[in-house]
Order: structure tokens, then C-alpha cells, then sequence
């Protein structure tokens, strides 16, 4: 491993080890300086799973609990994030009527709460299309993001979402509505703008000018890990090799890149974030 001396962090990454390099991806993060991931299940059908019950999303939840089992012994510390990913509404109302594909949506989000409650995953992950959608799917897309909101409330947890690019203020308002705070909403491939938590894209042209803003932030890759698609959406050796450009460039003080990869996210997410 390559040391930078803090810990680094990953706020959205994925490792597929049916479809990607799995667990060889993972060490690239590893010797590039990675210690810290969160690992964001992928959307069902990644796994050839098909839903039809919302209960049936267990099995992708367990797929990744054994990846997470799998990287853990690289030397990786990973926190495990679950749920049902927003563009499963398009996948669903494939076989299904679109209040029936919301019931599966809502109980896959329960389900994992379950798991966060067994301190088996550490926060939830929802969403709403960020490409154009009917208006009953969007109307639908909003309540199961509030049902998302309303079990992160419930079970302490913090929320990862996938949305439309901006801001997302009326997810903050929602949140604000059942006494959850907006900082612990993560606006995965977020925007510095956001009164959400912005988990920036680590190559971000604005993370200098967020870092002179003392704007609170995240970094992630968001790899996919899948080999239709090589080293989307940036290659997991991204956020070390981002953080040790802007440390040698003086973008990032040491105190910075301690707050985006250990302070922030281990208060965000209520994990203890420390080098191994």
C-alpha cells in the first residue's frame, strides 16, 4: 500500500465480482492509498436478480455482504450501504403495474433497514430518476424516497440518493419535515451547491474552490466495476490518486483531507473512521 499517512475514503464505489474484476479492483484501491470504502449495493438486475416480491432484494444485500467479506481480508475497511436503487421503478413497471412496483421498492428499503439495525450495513440508499420520467412515476419516485428518508430517521442512519443533477432542496425540506438533518442526506455525484452532504466525483473541477469555501464534502469514484464498461464512471486508484494530486499541489492541507476522509464521513455515517 501506498500510505498517505490519513485514511482514505470512497463514499460510493461498487466491487462486482460476477461482472467486474471484483476483488482485484479493490486491491488497486488498496495500493494506491484506499483504506476506507463505502460499498453501495448495485441495482438488482446487475446480479441477474428479478424482483418481483420487495423481499427478494435480500439476496442482493447478502451478494454484497459477501463481497464486503472478501475485501475486508485485503486489508480494506468497508462499510456496507443498502438499498433499492431509483431506476428500479423503470426495470419493475416492466411486469408490473407502477403502485405495485412501489410496494416492492418500499419493502426492499425495509428490508434493509433490517440489516442496518443488525449493524450489518451502515446507512440506506435510495433515489429518484435523474432522466425524464411520466409524472406518476416521478410522484411515485418521491414516496418511496420519503419512505427512504422515514426509515433513515427511524433507524439513525444516514441516507446515500441518486438524483437529478442540482441541488435537490426539496429533499432537504423533506427531511427537515420528520426531524432528520439535511447533512445526513448524501448526495452521491453531488454538487458543491447542495444543502444536502455533497459527495463529490474526485477529478470535480470545483473541489479546490469548495475546499477555499470551507464546504463540507465527501469524495467517491463511483466506480461501477463492470467490464461492459471499464473503469466507469473514474477507476477505483481515483480518490487516493486524487487525494495525493491535491495534497502535492497544495489544494488540500492535511487538516482538509482529514476532515473529507475521516471527520465528515465518520460523522455523517456515525462510524469511526481511523487508519488500520
Amino acid at each position: 500500500m501506498t500510505g498517505l499517512g490519513i485514511p482514505v475514503t470512497d463514499d460510493h464505489i461498487h466491487i462486482d465480482r460476477e461482472n467486474g474484476r471484483g476483488t482485484e479492483a479493490a486491491k488497486d484501491f488498496f495500493r494506491a492509498g484506499g483504506t476506507h470504502m463505502f460499498l453501495v449495493t448495485k441495482p438488482s438486475w446487475s446480479h441477474n436478480i428479478h424482483p418481483v416480491t420487495g423481499d427478494e432484494f435480500r439476496e442482493v444485500y447478502d451478494i454484497t455482504l459477501e463481497t464486503a467479506a472478501a475485501i475486508r481480508e485485503i486489508g480494506v475497511v468497508v462499510f456496507p450501504i443498502f438499498g433499492v436503487h431509483p431506476a428500479e421503478i423503470g426495470r419493475l413497471t416492466e411486469r408490473m403495474s407502477v403502485s405495485d412496483a412501489e410496494e416492492v421498492m418500499k419493502r426492499g428499503l425495509d428490508i434493509a433497514a433490517e440489516y442496518v439495525e443488525e449493524h450489518t450495513a451502515v446507512a440506506l440508499k435510495s433515489g429518484r430518476p435523474h432522466y425524464p420520467v411520466e409524472p406518476d412515476v416521478w410522484e411515485t419516485s418521491n414516496r418511496i424516497l420519503q419512505h427512504a428518508l422515514s426509515l433513515a430517521h427511524d433507524t439513525d442512519c444516514a441516507l446515500q440518493i441518486h438524483a437529478e443533477t442540482g441541488p435537490c432542496s426539496d429533499v432537504a425540506d423533506m427531511a427537515k419535515r420528520i426531524g432528520m438533518s439535511p447533512k445526513r442526506v448524501v448526495k452521491h455525484f453531488g454538487m458543491p451547491d447542495t444543502p444536502l452532504m455533497p459527495s463529490l466525483l474526485a477529478r470535480l473541477d470545483s473541489i479546490p474552490s469548495a475546499v477555499e469555501s470551507h464546504i463540507e464534502f465527501t469524495m467517491e469514484s463511483d466506480y461501477m466495476d463492470d467490464n461492459s464498461r471499464p473503469g466507469a464512471v473514474i477507476g477505483p486508484k481515483s480518490v487516493p490518486r486524487y487525494t495525493r494530486k491535491y495534497l502535492e499541489q497544495g489544494i488540500f492541507s492535511e487538516d482538509d483531507a482529514w476532515n473529507i476522509h475521516a471527520k465528515t464521513p465518520a460523522r455523517v455515517y456515525g462510524v469511526e473512521i481511523t487508519l488500520p
